[in-house]
C-alpha cells in the first residue's frame, strides 16, 4: 500500500504523455493511472494547453491541429480532420468545433465527430464556449454567442442573433437574449473574445474595449460597460487563477509594450500586474511595418496565458506567461517552435484549455 501511494506520487509528477506511455509498463501502474481519483487529480493540476490549428486555403490537405504540452515543453501533432476545412471550424475548452453548415463537436484528444440538430440561427464565427451546469461531473453545455450571417452573398452585421446554448444529453437547443445592441458591429469572434468566470460568460471587444456578461443561471445579459487601461490598442481577455485578466498591447514612451492587468469582476477597476519582457518582443515581432502588431493573439486559462504571432514568416512564433501560487508573481518564457511539419496557413484557430487524462486514456495516442 505506502509502494502504491509512492508509485502514484512519482507518477503525478510527470507530463500527461508521459503518463499515457507508463500505462502501458505493467497491470499494476496501469491500475494505477487509469482509477478515477489519479485521473480526476491529474486533470485538475495539470497545466493548460495551447491548441493550434492551421488552416490552408489552397491545399487542403496541408491544414494541421498542433497541442502544446506546458509541463513536457513540446508540440504534439494531432490527426488531421476533415472538418478542419471547413470555414468555420474553432475551437473552446477540451472541444473543437465546426460551424459552417451544421453544428459539430468533439473532444480534442479523442472521440469522433458529433452533429447536433439545427441552430436556429445559421451563423458563422460565433464565440463558442464550454461549461458544465452542476460541475466536471455533469454533462456539458455549449453556449453559442454572436456572429454573423450571409444574406444574399453579404454579411448582415444589423442581425442580432439569439444565444443558443445546447444541450449533449438531450441534443436540445435552448434560445437565450442575443448579445447587447453596443456589439451590433464587433459580435464575431474577430471582434471579440470572451471568457468564463463564476458561473457566467463574458464578452470582451478587442477594439472597442465593451464588456458585458451573460449570467448562465439568470439568463440575463449585464449593463455594457468600457474597459479600457490608458494607452490600449488592442486587448484580450481571459480567465486566470479565478480571475478576469487583461492581456494588451499598449503605447508606452519606450514603445509598445504588452501588458496583463488584473480586473475586478464587480467594479471593472484593473491594476497592472506583468509585463512582457522587451526580449521576448522582439522575439515575436522583428519587422519594420506599420501593422506588424496586428497579428498578435492572447488566450489563457488557469494559471497560464498564451501570447503568439499568427503569421507564417515568424514561423507562429509564442510566449507562455505562468502565475505561481501567489497571484501576480509571473514568469514568462519562449515555447519551442512548431514541429517541423507545420507548413504555411493563411487562418488559425486557436485556444487554451484543460486536458482530460481520463479522456486521453479511453483511447487517444498522443
Amino acid at each position: 500500500s505506502l509502494f502504491r501511494y509512492y508509485r502514484k506520487k512519482i507518477l503525478s509528477y510527470l507530463p500527461i504523455r508521459s503518463i499515457v506511455i507508463a500505462s502501458s509498463v505493467c497491470k499494476n501502474w496501469n491500475s494505477i493511472i487509469t482509477s478515477s481519483s489519479f485521473t480526476t487529480r491529474i486533470s485538475a493540476t495539470k497545466k493548460s494547453w495551447l491548441f493550434l490549428c492551421g488552416q490552408n486555403n489552397i491545399f487542403i490537405k496541408n491544414n494541421q491541429p498542433f497541442a502544446f504540452d506546458p509541463d513536457a515543453n513540446k508540440w504534439i501533432t494531432l490527426p488531421t480532420s476533415t472538418l478542419l476545412s471547413q470555414d468555420f471550424f474553432i475551437g473552446s475548452n477540451g472541444f473543437f468545433f465546426a460551424t459552417s453548415q451544421n453544428f459539430s463537436f468533439k473532444p480534442t484528444l479523442n472521440g469522433s465527430w458529433v452533429q447536433t440538430s439545427p441552430l436556429k440561427f445559421s451563423r458563422c464565427n460565433p464565440l463558442v464556449d464550454v461549461y458544465y451546469k452542476n460541475g466536471l461531473n455533469h454533462e456539458p453545455r455549449f453556449i453559442v454567442v454572436g456572429g454573423v450571417r450571409f444574406v444574399g452573398g453579404l454579411v448582415e452585421i444589423e442581425d442580432r442573433l439569439a444565444v443558443e446554448i445546447y444541450n449533449p444529453n438531450l441534443d436540445f437547443w435552448e434560445l437565450c437574449p442575443p448579445l447587447p445592441a453596443d456589439f451590433r458591429s464587433g459580435n464575431s469572434s474577430q471582434w471579440s473574445c470572451s471568457s468564463l468566470l463564476k458561473g457566467k460568460f463574458y464578452v470582451f471587444g478587442i477594439y472597442s474595449c465593451f464588456i458585458t456578461c451573460f449570467d448562465l443561471d439568470k439568463c440575463l445579459w449585464s449593463e455594457v460597460q468600457t474597459l479600457r487601461p490608458p494607452g490600449i490598442l488592442f486587448s484580450f481577455l481571459v480567465s486566470c487563477q479565478d480571475c478576469l485578466v487583461l492581456g494588451g498591447l499598449c503605447n508606452s514612451p519606450n514603445g509598445p509594450n504588452f501588458i496583463l492587468w488584473k480586473v475586478d469582476e464587480k467594479t471593472m477597476e484593473f491594476s497592472e500586474i506583468a509585463i512582457m519582457p522587451q526580449e521576448l518582443m522582439y522575439y515575436l515581432f522583428d519587422s519594420e511595418e506599420d501593422d506588424k502588431y496586428a497579428s498578435l493573439k492572447c488566450v489563457g486559462l488557469g494559471n497560464i496565458i498564451y501570447v503568439y504571432n499568427e503569421e507564417h514568416h515568424k514561423n507562429y512564433n509564442a510566449c507562455v506567461c505562468e502565475f505561481g501560487n501567489e497571484f501576480g508573481k509571473c514568469s514568462w518564457r519562449k515555447v519551442p517552435n512548431l514541429p517541423a511539419s507545420a507548413s504555411k496557413f493563411h487562418r488559425v484557430i486557436s485556444f487554451c484549455s484543460n486536458v482530460s487524462l481520463d479522456n486521453i486514456l479511453q483511447g487517444a495516442r498522443i
